[in-house]
């Protein structure tokens, strides 16, 4: 006799369907977490509910009653490219400093769909330059796109085309729960526009990169080329977890691509969206980073204050050669690492800094700034 529990609820034993999916689903948590789940244990057996399994894991299952089987199916790299294809817009225009006479002298880039109503986001520095915007989707349809906001901090940009009814990406939920070796996806438009919506295939090479960059990027060997930028890197659940944005090219370079994490671009997103523009904060310092922290080895070493640039440091009582431990209790080594920090606070609220100034450590209370950044 099963039990009620059994009978209410389709369940599977987490032994089985954990091995099951063990190789197949590269978005499953990373080794080591402990993910909560429903479960029962049944005659000394525990069971959990088949939904939060495969929430957990990702793909698709269902109950075959007659053969009393669970049937799970693990997302399949063409599954998702499936999926997430109508959300890749390819972006074409002539560069404002190009040659007028030349009509094959071309940019062109890839978008992502974030509303339906033609609302795209790309990498600033695909549209800031260019000159009348041509968005082909990934039905073959071409638009009209108008650069709405640019901010080049940040190489991200809205553009928007006059359509509706488009398929919006899923982007990955903040914070980013990815782990390196998980399997990705990029989808752009590399080298040629006639290569419009090509899929590559790697894993996440490595996190928190911080390369010729002002906030933290994803690092990842799949293949990212000159037309890739503005394109979603994307996981085996169909989430958006980056957008393309660089690579490292040289005879002795390999597969080092780079993309703006989700959480980043959420944050751009919700301010263009709610501002028109990103209202960046600044501590209205001029900071030096450690030779350690610009070489990037492990370093706790503070940055140096080189000038005080803003009336709120100084009235902070902020100098030039003080030297910066913390921002509200978190050490900051390097420029990214309080980018990132300030990414949770606006201009005009107070954080409470710690230095070291003329030899003895301190705390003071800094409003914030408005960066003039873009």
């Amino acid at each position: 006799m099963k039990s009620k529990y059994y009978r209410k609820t389709i369940l599977v034993t987490l032994l089985v369907l954990v091995m099951t999916a063990a190789g197949n689903a590269g978005a499953a948590a990373p080794s080591g977490t402990k993910v909560p789940m429903d479960a029962k244990v049944v005659n000394g057996v525990v069971y959990v509910k088949a939904s939060s399994l495969v929430a957990q894991l990702g793909g698709s299952g269902s109950y075959d009653a007659a053969a009393k089987k669970y049937n799970y199916s693990p997302h399949s790299v063409p599954d998702v490219i499936k999926r997430v294809s109508p959300s890749v817009v390819a972006i074409i225009g002539k560069p404002k400093d190009g040659d007028p006479g030349n009509r094959f002298a071309l940019a062109h880039g890839t978008g992502v769909v974030v509303k339906s109503d033609g609302w795209i986001v790309t990498n600033a520095h695909v549209v800031k330059d260019m000159n009348r915007i041509v968005v082909v989707t990934a039905d073959g349809k071409e638009y009209e796109g108008t650069s709405k906001h640019v901010d080049v901090t940040s190489d991200l940009a809205l553009v928007k085309i006059n359509a509706s009814k488009l398929k919006p990406a899923v982007f990955a939920a903040s914070s980013l729960q990815v782990q390196v070796g998980e399997t990705v996806i990029a989808i752009g438009t590399p080298v040629s526009f006639s290569l419009r919506n090509t899929a590559t295939v790697g894993v996440i090479s490595g996190m928190n990169r911080s390369v010729s960059s002002d906030y933290n990027l994803l690092q990842t060997d799949a293949a990212i080329n000159p037309g890739n930028s503005g394109g979603p890197l994307v996981n085996l659940n169909g989430e958006v977890i980056g957008i393309n944005s660089m690579k490292f090219v040289d005879v002795d370079i390999d597969s080092m691509g780079f993309a703006i994490p989700a959480d980043t671009v959420q944050y751009v997103l919700n301010h263009f969206y709610k501002y028109g523009k990103v209202k960046r904060p600044s501590l209205g310092l001029e900071l030096e980073e450690s030779w350690s922290a610009v070489v990037g080895l492990p370093t706790e070493e503070p940055m140096m204050v080189l000038a005080v640039s803003s009336s709120n440091a100084e009235k902070a009582g902020i100098a030039a050669l003080d030297q910066l431990y913390s921002v509200n209790g978190t050490q900051v080594s390097s420029m990214v690492a309080l980018n990132e920090l300030l990414k949770a606070f606006l201009p005009g609220q107070t954080v409470n800094v710690t230095l070291l100034s003329d030899g003895d450590l301190v705390n003071r209370k800094l409003v914030l700034s408005e960066s003039s950044a873009n």
